[in-house]
C-alpha cells in the first residue's frame, strides 16, 4: 500500500503543489526553505493516522509544533487573503485529507475520508528518522515533554519508541541478517537497551553509553536497531531527514546500498538530502529493477515553490546540488589556469 501522491494548498511554505511519489525510493532535493521536511512530515502524519487512535490533524500538529498547538498557524502566510489550507495524501488504496483555517481551534481540522483510510491502511508501519540523533537523550524524554519541561516534535518521541519496541520475535531472516551484518561492521557493535537508556555493545567489550559514541555511528546503530526489531520490513514506509548528516563520507556508499536493498525488499523510502555523494551513489548502486525517483522542490521566478521529478539525478533541470558541484568545478579550473 505505497503512498502515491500528496497535494497541499496554502499549507506552510506551499501556495499549491502536487507531488507524485514512486513506490520505491524517493529522494527529495532542493535548497533550504522549500519544504522537503514539511512534505515528509505531512506524509508521515497520514501514515500514522492509519491507526484508529491517531488523528491526522492532531498528529500533524504534534509533528510541526506550532505555537499553542494551533494547526491554523500552518496556513501559508501569504498576501492573497486566503486563510484556508487543504492537504491530502493518497495511496494506491485510499486517500485522506483535511481542511483548516487560521481560525481553527487547536487541531480541530475537518478530516475527509478518515474512516476508509483507517480501514484500507490499518496494517501500515512507518517511521521517521529526524536529522539529529536523539537516542543518546532518550532517557525520560517522553515524560519531560509531557511535563512541559522540554519541547520536541513527535518525530523524536516516535523514533525513541520505535527503537525500544521489539516487533519481531523470530530468528533474523536471511534478508534482515545481511543488513545487520553490514551495519554492525560500521557501527562496531549492537544496540542494547537497559533502564530506558541506549548503549552500544562492541562485541565482548563493555557497553558504551550512546552519548559517548560518535553521532554518525549512533545513526548507523539506530538503523541497525530498527531493522533488528522488525520496524523496517516489507510494506513499511521509512522517512529519513538528511541521512548523510554527521556520517563519515566513506560510509555514504554503504548507506546508499542499504537504502536500495531496503527498497528492493518492499520498503517505501523518502529521504531528503543536500549531499552530492549520497545522491550520486544511489544512482551508481541502483540495479535495473530499482524503483527510484528524484524529486526537486524549487522556487520559480515568482517565489512559488514548484515540483519536478525525474528517474535519474542528472535529469533534474532544477538541481541545486549539481549546480553547486558544477560551480565548484569551474572555480577549480579557474584556479588551475591561473
Amino acid at each position: 500500500m505505497p503512498l502515491t501522491k500528496i497535494e497541499a494548498e496554502n499549507f506552510t511554505v506551499f501556495k499549491d503543489i502536487t507531488i507524485p511519489f514512486g513506490k520505491g525510493l524517493n529522494v527529495l532535493v532542493g535548497e533550504n526553505g522549500v519544504g522537503k521536511t514539511h512534505i515528509m512530515k505531512l506524509a508521515y502524519a497520514a501514515c500514522k493516522a492509519s491507526k484508529h487512535d491517531v488523528s491526522f490533524s492532531q498528529k500533524t500538529t504534534m509533528l510541526f509544533r506550532p505555537d499553542q498547538s494551533s494547526i491554523g498557524r500552518l496556513v501559508n502566510r501569504n498576501k492573497n487573503g486566503n486563510n484556508t489550507a487543504k492537504v491530502s495524501v493518497e495511496s494506491d488504496a485510499a486517500e485522506i485529507g483535511m481542511t483548516f483555517s487560521t481560525k481553527t481551534r487547536k487541531w480541530d481540522a475537518e478530516i475527509q475520508a478518515e474512516e476508509n483510510w483507517e480501514k484500507q491502511m490499518s496494517d501500515l508501519t512507518s517511521i521517521f528518522i529526524p536529522a539529529k540523533e536523539i537516542l543518546s537523550n532518550a532517557w525520560n524524554l517522553d515524560a519531560a515533554v509531557k511535563m512541559g519541561n522540554v519541547e520536541f516534535d513527535d518525530t523524536y518521541l516516535d523514533i525513541i519508541a520505535a527503537a525500544k519496541i521489539d516487533i519481531s520475535r523470530d530468528v533474523d531472516s536471511a534478508s534482515r541478517k545481511k543488513y545487520l551484518d553490514i551495519l554492525q561492521k560500521i557501527s562496531n557493535g549492537k544496540v542494547a537497551l537497559q533502564d530506558d537508556r541506549f548503549y552500544l555493545k562492541p562485541g565482548t567489550q563493555a557497553k558504551l553509553e550512546f552519548n559517548l559514541v560518535a553521532e554518525g555511528l549512533r545513526k548507523i546503530a539506530l538503523l541497525w536497531q530498527l531493522i533488528k526489531n522488525g520496524t523496517l520490513e516489507k510494506g513499511s514506509v521509512l522517512f529519513w531527514d538528511e541521512p548523510e548528516a554527521n556520517i563519515n563520507p566513506k560510509y555514504i556508499p554503504v548507506l546508499a546500498e542499504l537504502l536500495i536493498m531496503l527498497e528492493s525488499e518492499g520498503v517505501q523510502i523518502f529521504v531528503s538530502t543536500h549531499d552530492y555523494f549520497l545522491s550520486k551513489y544511489i544512482e551508481v548502486k541502483r540495479t535495473e529493477d530499482s524503483n527510484i525517483q528524484y524529486i526537486s522542490l524549487y522556487k520559480d521566478e515568482t517565489g512559488k515553490i514548484q515540483c519536478e521529478t525525474a528517474s535519474e539525478f542528472e535529469l533534474l533541470e532544477h538541481n541545486t546540488i549539481m549546480d553547486t558541484f558544477r560551480k565548484l568545478y569551474r572555480e577549480e579550473i579557474g584556479v588551475a589556469l591561473k
